[in-house]
C-alpha cells in the first residue's frame, strides 16, 4: 500500500431514500474511532451526502445520483442524459476510485452487483489482488420467492459464489436470515457472518449544540417516515387522527424526510399550522437528539430507524409500508413477535380512530430493552473485531503498514 495506512472503501447503493447512506456512514464513522490510522472512503449517489457530519479520515466521492419511478425504472436524479450514459459514468467512477484507493476491503451495501451491474467490474479488478471483498446486507431483504427473482434476473448467485470472501449480515442470527428459503451456490452459506445490529449514538456536534426543544420541554412523540419519499400515508394518517380530536394525545414532532414530494411536504406543513400540538421539521441529517428526548417513536420499520429504536429504548409503533418490497412488514411482524414495539398494518389506513387508538396507548408501551432479546445491538463491535482480523492477516506485525488499534 502505497500509504502505508489501512484503507476501506464502502459502496452505498442509494437509489431511494437514506438507508444505505446512513448504514454505511454508522459503519464508517464506528471503525476509525477503532483504528486510528484507518482510512474510509464512501462512494455515494445520494444528493444530501455533504449534510452530514463525518469524522476525520471518513469521506466520500460523490457520483451522479440515480432514482427510481414507480414503474421499476431508474432515471437520472440531475443530467439530462440518458441513464445508460449515467451508468456508464458511475461505474467509471467506481472501478477508477478502488483502483487508485487500493483498499484492503471493499464493502458493498445490500445490491450484490451494484445498481444495474455497476460494481460488478471492480469487483471482478480487485479479485486478483489482496483486497477483500465483502457484501454487507441487512436483516431483512425482501419475500424469499420475491428476492430469488431478482437475483436470479440479476445473475447475483454466481457473484455470490465466485467474487465474494464474506457476506455480513446486519442482525442476530436468532431474529432473522435475509436469505431464508434461498438455493445458495456450495459455499455461499459458509459465508455468512451475523453481526447483530448497528448501534447508533449522540453525535458529538448535537452534544456540543443541543437542538431546541418542541413543545417546551413536554413530553411528545417522534414521527419519522425515514427519507420520507414513501412515508406520506403514515404521516396523513397520524395527521388525521391528530385532526379528528377523539382523545388526547400527546405532542406530535414530525420530520418528514429529505425525499418527500415536495407537494406532501407544503400540505402537511400547512395543515400543522391549524394544530396547537403538531410541529414539523422537513429534514435534519441530526435526528438522533430528537429521538432521544421522544417520550415514543412511530416509525416505518426501516432498517436505520429500526436501530434507532433499539439504540435510543423509546416505545415504538411501526407502519411498516408493503410495496415495492415487504422488508419493512416483515421486519415489523418479527420485531413485534420478539416484543420489540407494537404494528399497526398500512391496510387499515386511513382509520383516524385506529391511528388516534394506537398514538394514545403508545407511551405506555414497554421499551424494547424489556423484552430481553439478548446481543441486538453488538453489530458495530462485531465487524470491528472482523476487521482487526482481516489487517491481521493481511498484514503481519513485522510488516511496515502502520496498524492502530484504540
Amino acid at each position: 500500500m502505497s500509504s502505508g495506512t489501512p484503507k476501506i472503501l464502502i459502496y452505498s447503493h442509494d437509489s431511494f431514500g437514506l438507508g444505505h447512506l446512513r448504514r454505511c456512514r454508522a459503519i464508517a464513522q464506528s471503525l476509525v474511532g477503532d483504528f486510528d490510522t484507518l482510512s474510509v472512503l464512501i462512494l455515494s449517489g445520494s444528493p444530501i451526502i455533504g449534510s452530514f457530519e463525518f469524522r476525520t479520515r471518513v469521506d466520500f466521492v460523490r457520483i451522479p445520483g440515480v432514482i427510481k419511478l414507480r414503474n421499476g425504472e431508474y432515471t437520472p436524479l440531475s443530467l439530462h442524459i440518458n441513464i445508460d450514459q449515467t451508468l456508464a459514468i458511475r461505474s467509471s467512477i467506481i472501478e477508477h476510485t478502488a483502483e487508485i484507493f487500493e483498499p484492503d476491503i471493499f464493502i458493498v451495501d445490500k445490491e450484490p452487483l451494484g445498481l444495474r451491474g455497476e460494481v460488478l467490474g471492480t469487483l471482478e479488478a480487485l479479485k486478483g489482488t489482496n483486497t477483500r471483498l465483502v457484501l454487507g446486507l441487512r436483516d431483512v431483504m425482501d419475500d424469499a420467492t420475491v428476492l430469488k427473482e431478482e437475483w436470479d434476473r440479476k445473475n447475483v448467485f454466481p457473484a455470490l459464489k465466485e467474487l465474494y470472501d464474506e457476506i455480513w449480515v446486519y442482525g442476530p442470527e436468532d431474529i432473522c436470515n435475509p436469505l431464508e428459503g434461498m438455493e445458495l451456490p456450495e459455499g455461499v452459506q459458509e459465508k455468512l457472518r451475523y453481526t447483530g445490529y448497528l448501534r447508533r449514538e449522540m453525535p458529538n456536534a448535537a452534544l456540543e449544540n443541543p437542538a431546541p426543544a418542541p413543545f417546551d420541554e413536554e413530553p411528545y412523540i417522534l414521527v419519522t417516515p425515514g427519507g420520507g419519499g414513501d412515508g406520506v400515508e403514515m404521516v396523513d394518517w397520524v395527521m388525521r387522527a391528530y385532526e379528528a380530536r377523539q382523545r388526547p394525545l400527546f405532542p406530535a414532532l414530525i420530520v418528514l424526510g429529505p425525499f418527500m414530494p415536495a407537494a406532501s411536504a407544503a400540505q402537511f406543513t400547512e395543515r400543522a399550522e391549524h394544530l396547537r400540538d403538531v410541529e414539523v421539521i422537513r429534514f435534519t441529517p441530526q435526528i438522533e437528539p430528537y429521538l432521544a428526548n421522544a417520550t415514543a417513536i412511530v416509525g416505518m420499520g426501516g432498517y436505520n430507524t429500526f436501530c434507532e429504536i433499539l439504540s435510543f429504548d423509546k416505545p415504538t409503533l411501526m407502519v411498516p409500508r408493503v410495496v415495492p418490497r415487504r422488508e419493512q412488514a416483515i421486519r415489523a411482524e418479527r420485531a413485534e413477535k420478539s416484543g420489540l414495539l407494537k404494528v399497526l398494518p398500512i391496510d387499515c389506513y386511513p382509520d383516524p380512530d385506529l391511528m388516534a387508538t394506537a398514538l394514545s396507548e403508545l407511551p405506555n408501551l414497554a421499551p424494547p430493552s424489556a423484552a430481553g432479546v439478548d446481543n441486538l445491538l453488538g453489530g458495530l463491535e462485531v465487524i470491528s473485531g472482523r476487521v482487526g482480523e482481516i489487517f491481521d492477516e493481511q498484514y503481519p506485525a513485522d510488516s511496515n503498514v502502520k496498524l492502530a488499534i484504540v
